[in-house]
């Protein structure tokens, strides 16, 4: 299956049949699974996940490679493409009601973030993420309260994931190579959620501004939504920076706020 990687689709096409079988190992597909593959391309993973499955959806943005995929892997099993940007794809109708979906996929790094919100957004339908991402992403999303690199996707994604770094992958199993390591990673979504939030924008404002300027302090970096006293009455130490705040006390902060007259 020929085709030039496009760089305007952030196109890296996976190669390497080790790394292949270590991502379909770490997913461990099953018969009744309902899986969702994210960015196919080549097909690389897709052709084992149908042989295992026999019945499969992909999403593809690029529609140049929608027929020949179609025609590699229709012959394997009932393949159902979607060509489709996952940016704006309804998984919630993809599951069906009270249906929950599976997804992998190797994500374009440049749209990386906004696709990890759009997925979480629709998070009630999904059974689990397994996602190839920069190694620095996934490093962030993973980091802990004190580390340099703690900040606003850690939270954001931990808040309703639990996230973990399953291994790295090399530039040299991708075609054309990236100037980045990737590693692999799985999300499994709380159920139920671990910590409830009263009002999810206004969470994500919070967290957004706490991170905006790291070296302040959060009375300062707060002020234009609250004041130090009611960062105080969720018994967060003003002075404290956002990256000495774990998961809870975003979420505690924002549930209070929520509940204060003029906040909301």
């Amino acid at each position: 299956m020929q085709h030039q990687p496009r760089k305007r689709f952030g196109q890296n096409f996976l190669h390497d049949p080790a790394v292949i079988q270590r991502i379909h190992t770490a997913i461990a597909p099953r018969p009744d699974d309902r899986l969702v593959e994210i960015g196919p391309g080549r097909g690389a993973i897709t052709e084992g996940l149908l042989r295992r499955l026999g019945s499969l959806d992909v999403i593809e943005l690029d529609r140049d490679l929608v027929g020949p995929l179609a025609a590699r892997l229709g012959p394997l099993g009932e393949l159902r493409v979607h060509n489709a940007d996952a940016l704006a794809f309804d998984f919630r109708a993809l599951a069906g009601g009270g249906g929950r979906l599976r997804l992998v996929g190797n994500l374009p790094y440049n749209i990386s973030t906004p696709l990890l919100f759009h997925f979480i957004d629709q998070s009630e339908s999904l059974i689990d993420l397994h996602l190839m991402l920069q190694k620095e992403v996934v490093d962030r999303i993973v980091a802990t309260p004190g580390d340099k690199i703690y900040g606003r996707l850690s939270v954001m994604v931990q808040t309703y994931c639990e996230a973990q770094s399953l291994f790295r992958i090399g530039p040299g199993a991708f075609n054309p190579a990236p100037k980045v390591d990737s590693a692999f990673m799985r999300l499994r979504p709380h159920r139920p959620p671990r910590h409830e939030i009263l009002d999810p924008a206004l969470h994500a404002r919070i967290v957004a501004a706490a991170f905006g300027q790291r070296r302040k302090t959060l009375r300062n970096s707060l002020s234009e939504l609250m004041d130090a006293d009611l960062v105080a009455r969720a018994d967060i130490d003003p002075s404290l920076r956002a990256e000495s705040l774990d998961v809870e006390a975003f979420a505690r902060l924002a549930n209070l706020a929520c509940k204060t007259p003029g906040m909301a």
